[in-house]
């Protein structure tokens, strides 16, 4: 099936309680099979496991600060000894090269590193890196080090996409990931629409757009896609790339 995304924060930012990502879970409907986390902040490998095991799904768990490994490793591993087999996949890093943040060569390293101590407390199952489609395609050395390819992709930010094609660019888009990497298989570790912002040339937010836009990605993927998000990011701020649609995608 397919994946959601799942952030553990209130529109404030501050972080939500064990209550609060458990009764948020219980509105994630059959569709999904994976949840997506992308660090360990807030307790969130703590608190949202039970949640997910609990409904029998299976977890995207993350590092988001790779010059912070050892330390989130060093909780995810806390949280999840028990419980390796709830565990799809472990991400290092998120848009960290589109972003400037690392350099190829650092989440490379940050990989290998994850893996490793990793699998020296039990765990055998995915590390990944995500970045965006085009990092990914540029820089195939991070899906290299990937045991798949894991690539972010919006339609919403090409501008001469109305939502109903959404599904179809994405599958494109995976389709040169793979190209790029060998032909190994390929997720994609974010893809939505918001329902709320300024138009982005042909892409405009809307409602009936999100529905259009989600609709059209489950007719081409049937499975390796991780929807974005399950609520709204009330918390996020919009820059000049966002279209004032940031906080708007649940």
């Amino acid at each position: 099936g397919y994946g959601i995304v799942y952030s553990p924060y209130h529109s404030d930012g501050t972080c939500k309680s064990a209550d609060q990502v458990n009764t948020d879970f219980e509105s994630i409907d059959g569709d999904y099979g994976l949840v997506r986390i992308y660090g360990t902040d807030c307790n969130q490998t703590y608190n949202v496991l039970p949640a997910v095991v609990d409904k029998g799904l299976k977890l995207f768990a993350g590092v988001y600060d790779i010059t912070q490994l050892d330390s989130e490793l060093a909780i995810l591993i806390d949280s999840f000894k028990n419980n390796w087999d709830a565990i799809h996949t472990v991400s290092v890093g998120n848009e960290g090269v589109q972003m400037g943040t690392y350099t190829v060569d650092d989440v490379v390293a940050a990989v290998k590193n994850t893996r490793s101590t990793l699998k020296d407390a039990g765990y055998n199952g995915n590390v990944v890196t995500v970045d965006t489609a085009g990092m990914v395609i540029a820089y195939p050395a991070l899906c290299e080090v990937s045991d798949f390819a894991a690539a972010n992709c919006h339609g919403f930010f090409n501008s001469d996409l109305d939502a109903s094609g959404a599904g179809g660019w994405v599958l494109s888009q995976a389709q040169d990931v793979s190209a790029a990497c060998g032909g190994k298989e390929t997720w994609i570790t974010e893809s939505g629409w918001p329902w709320q912002g300024s138009a982005n040339g042909k892409a405009v937010p809307s409602p009936e757009n999100q529905s259009s836009a989600i609709a059209s990605l489950k007719q081409s993927f049937s499975s390796n896609i991780i929807l974005f998000t399950a609520f709204n990011d009330l918390w996020k701020k919009d820059n000049a790339y966002t279209f004032g649609a940031e906080k708007y995608w649940g």
